[in-house]
C-alpha cells in the first residue's frame, strides 16, 4: 500500500497508508519524486490551519509536486509511461461563471490539492503515488532535476503576480519579503523586463539566494531599517511594488517609495492590517490582488524547460519523505532554509 503524510491537527502529521486508487480511461498513475513544503503546509502543521481555515478532518498535506508516470488509462494519448512530469494541482471545473470568464483561479468548485478550505477536504499530494487527470501532466526535459519540476508551481504564483502587474519592460520593481515566492518573483519580473529590482528581506541568507537569482540590490530590514530611505527622494523611486511578505511593515515602507500612481500587488497574506489609506489617495496608487494561477503552470514548465530560468539556486534542502519531522522544522527556519523539499523516489 502507497504511503502519504496526513494532518490530523496542529503538530500532528503521520506517515500513513492510503487505498490503491483505481485508473480511469483519461487518466494517469504517477509515482511521485518531489514535494516542496509550501507556507500553506507549515501553517497546516503548526496551527491547524489558518485564518478562518481549521483542518477539521484527515488530510494528505502538498501541492508542489513531481513525478513520473507509471501507467495510463486507455484514452491517454499525450504522454507516455516512464516520462516525468510537474503536476499542476489548480483543477477548476470549467463550468462555473468565473471559469467561463476565463478567471479559473477563482472557480467556485476549485479542486486545490491540500486544502482545507471546502468540505470535504481536497486531499494533497505527499504521497508515493497517486492518480491525476491527464491534462494535469506537464512533461519536463531531461535536464530538468525532480526538485525543479516541483518548483513549476510556486513559480506559477510568481508569474501570476508579475502578470497582475501589468507591463514590467523598464520598470523600477520593488519587492519585499524574500522567501520562495518573492525571490520566484524576482525571477519573473527579470524575465518581464524590469529594469531594475530590488528587493527586502529579514534574514541574510534569504537575500543572498535572492541575489543569485536576479536581484540587483537586496536590504536587511532588520538590520537596515533605513535601507529604502534613499528611494524616498521626490515622492519615491519604484514603479511597481510587489509585496509577498503578509507584513504590514513591510507594506508601509513600499508605500513611502512607490512613486505616484506606482501599482502595488499584493500576493503575501497577513491577515487583517492597517494601512496608511491617505499615502494610497494622496499618491493615487492601484492595488491589485494576486491569488493562485492558472494557465502560468504551463508557462512555468515552458520556461524551465528551455532555460529561460534558473529555479535551482532557491532550493535549500531535500529530504527523504519519511523524515517529514526534520524537514518541518528545516522549512520554519528561515535563517537556514529557503524551499525544502520532500524527495519520494
Amino acid at each position: 500500500m502507497p504511503q502519504a503524510l496526513v494532518i490530523h491537527a496542529a503538530r500532528d502529521l503521520r506517515l500513513e497508508e492510503i487505498a490503491y486508487e483505481k485508473l480511469e480511461p483519461h487518466q494517469v498513475r504517477v509515482q511521485m519524486r518531489a514535494g516542496g513544503i509550501c507556507g500553506s503546509d507549515l501553517h497546516y502543521f503548526q496551527h491547524g490551519g489558518f485564518g478562518t481555515v481549521r483542518v477539521k478532518q484527515p488530510m494528505v498535506l502538498g501541492h508542489e509536486v513531481s513525478g513520473q508516470i507509471s501507467e495510463i488509462g486507455s484514452t491517454v494519448q499525450s504522454i507516455k509511461v516512464g516520462q516525468r512530469i510537474s503536476i499542476s494541482p489548480s483543477r477548476a471545473c470549467g463550468h462555473c461563471e468565473y471559469c467561463q470568464k476565463g478567471q479559473h483561479n477563482h472557480c467556485l468548485n476549485m479542486r486545490f490539492y491540500g486544502s482545507a478550505m471546502p468540505w470535504p477536504h481536497i486531499q494533497g499530494a505527499f504521497r508515493q503515488e497517486m492518480i491525476i487527470e491527464d491534462w494535469q501532466a506537464h512533461v519536463v526535459e531531461d535536464h530538468v532535476s525532480d526538485g525543479e519540476a516541483a518548483m513549476a508551481e510556486p513559480l506559477s504564483v510568481a508569474l501570476h503576480s508579475v502578470n497582475r502587474a501589468g507591463p514590467l519592460l523598464g520598470k523600477r520593481v520593488l519587492v519585499t519579503g524574500c522567501g520562495p515566492i518573492g525571490s520566484l518573483i524576482v525571477i519573473a519580473a527579470r524575465r518581464a523586463g524590469a529594469a531594475e529590482i530590488v528587493a527586502t528581506d529579514i534574514t541574510d541568507q534569504t537575500l543572498a539566494r535572492t541575489r543569485q537569482v536576479g536581484a540587483d540590490h537586496t536590504v536587511n530590514m532588520a538590520t537596515q531599517s533605513n535601507g529604502l530611505d534613499a528611494y524616498k527622494a521626490n515622492k519615491g523611486y519604484f514603479d511597481v511594488l510587489i509585496e509577498a511578505s503578509g507584513n504590514e511593515q513591510a507594506l508601509r515602507a513600499g508605500f513611502e517609495v512607490l512613486k505616484p500612481r506606482g501599482i502595488l500587488v499584493n500576493v503575501g497574506t497577513g491577515g487583517e492590517i492597517s494601512l496608511p489609506l491617505n499615502v494610497l489617495v494622496a499618491k493615487e496608487f492601484d492595488m491589485r490582488g494576486s491569488f493562485r494561477f492558472h494557465e502560468e503552470f504551463a508557462l512555468a514548465v515552458e520556461l524551465m524547460n528551455k532555460k529561460l530560468v534558473d529555479v535551482k539556486p532557491l532550493i535549500s534542502h531535500s529530504v527523504p519523505f519519511r523524515d517529514f519531522e526534520k524537514a518541518f522544522a528545516l522549512a520554519a527556519d528561515r535563517h537556514q532554509s529557503m524551499k525544502v523539499q520532500l524527495n519520494f523516489a
